[in-house]
Order: C-alpha cells, then structure tokens, then sequence
C-alpha cells in the first residue's frame, strides 16, 4: 500500500486537451503494486488517464500525467540534497537521462504540467493554507474513513497570498516564505475556474478514525494566520503547535524513510 497524500488540481473538462481516459482505481483507491522502470520504483499506473469528478453539475479532470510526475519528482529529489549526497541517491547519469526526456516531453507538448502533488506520509502543513476549515469533507467508506478538502483555486489562491504576506511580514526566515510562494506559483499555473483538491489518500491509516474525524489541522493553521496577522504571536505559537503536534509522527516516517 502506498501512503502518501495529494494535492490535486482539476481543470473544467471542456479544456481538456482531447478525450479523456478515466482512471479507474480498486475500491480502496489505493495503488498496491509496485513497478520497477527505468527512474525507480512506481506505485501507480502508467496510463495517460485522468481522476473525474462532478462538482456543482460541471465535470472536472485532473490528468495524472505520471511519465511526468515521474521524471520531476527523481529530479527534485536528486536538488534536495548535497552533491555527495545526490550522486549517491540518484546517480549523475541517471539525472541526465531523466533532465533529457523532460526536455523532450515540454518540447513536443509545450503547455503541459504536473496537476497533482504527492507527500509521502504526512501533508505539508502549508498546503492546509489553501482551505477554509469549512471545506472539510469527511466520508465512511467501504475501506474506512476519507478526508479531503476542496475548493475553487481563485480562493485558495487568495487564501496562500496572504499567507505569505503574514508569515514575510512576521519575519519568518525567507526559505520558509519561498516555501509557500512556490505553492503559489505552482497554482497560478492554472485556469482560475479550476478546483483544488488535497486528498489524505493513504495516510488515513495512520491515525485512528477518531482524530480523522476530530482532525482541525486547517483550522488550527488559519487561527494561527490570523494571530501572526495581528501580532499575537502567542496564540500563533499555540495554534501552530496543535497542528505540529498532530502530524509529528506521520512526519516522522516521512524523515526516518
């Protein structure tokens, strides 16, 4: 089983770039099987296919584009780390070959890009910015408790500018302001009809039913926004830590994988 969260963009299905392939998943809708390829290990399909969803009477796609995610995500894996390091993780030649064919993809499609972010283990508390606590949907599955939030990227979008006005204004060091900036960027990719969606995919079964349910990480991260913003950093402290505390362990297996 993959445990892993995402943060999905879904574009109105009348701007998709021809027809789309639904993806089809097991009940659980998680991926079981893992597949050697040429960049490592992969736990999806290698179908061009799509997630699909109706929200509000319009159909939505978010392409799954994996060859791509693929390629991106051993690239910035390999820029994560030190020289020494990222020889040893992902040899140079390796990185070359990957950096080649994505030049390849952009060149014949250029407008294409990933519309799904993965986070092995635990979400990243930024992405929590993009949501207004309301926007929580917490359903009793076949396979157990799901939780998602979604909402229309113009919003969310809002929501993450002033977020980094907040956290630039109280002086956070500037790589963590570059942090949710670059989620900013990423968003403003996208048509401003689209929807955002973060899905605890399978890191639900990391916590018991009963703190998915009582599960408030978005609203502690928008209480502690809105104290920085009024220069109670107290309570930003307070809010902010709630949420830390929450999710230590599952950022946990994430550093200790």
């Amino acid at each position: 089983m993959t445990i892993a969260a995402h943060l999905r963009v879904y574009v109105p299905a009348s701007r998709a770039d021809g027809p789309v392939l639904p993806h089809v998943t097991d009940r659980t809708g998680l991926s079981r099987v893992l597949r050697a390829g040429e960049f490592g290990l992969s736990a999806e399909s290698s179908r061009d296919d799509a997630f699909v969803i109706d929200d509000d009477g319009v159909r939505y796609v978010c392409p799954r584009n994996p060859r791509l995610r693929i390629l991106e995500g051993l690239l910035a894996f390999r820029h994560a780390y030190g020289e020494s390091a990222a020889a040893a993780l992902v040899p140079e030649e390796v990185a070359d070959r990957a950096a080649a064919e994505l030049d390849r993809i952009h060149a014949r499609f250029p407008g294409v890009k990933s519309h799904i972010l993965t986070s092995p283990f635990a979400i990243p508390l930024r992405w929590f910015a993009v949501f207004d606590p309301a926007e929580r949907i917490v359903e009793d599955t076949e396979s157990g408790i799901s939780v998602r939030y979604r909402t229309e990227l113009s919003e969310g979008l809002l929501r993450l500018r002033r977020a980094v006005q907040v956290i630039g204004d109280a002086g956070f060091d500037e790589a963590i302001v570059e942090q949710v900036g670059d989620l900013v960027r990423w968003l403003e990719e996208f048509p401003r009809d689209a929807l955002v969606e973060l899905d605890y995919g399978g890191v639900v079964t990391l916590f018991d039913d009963a703190d998915l349910v009582l599960d408030e990480t978005a609203a502690d991260i928008a209480d502690s926004l809105a104290a920085l913003e009024r220069e109670d950093f107290e309570a930003a402290g307070e809010h902010y830590g709630l949420a830390a505390a929450r999710w230590a362990h599952a950022h946990g297996l994430a550093y200790a994988n």
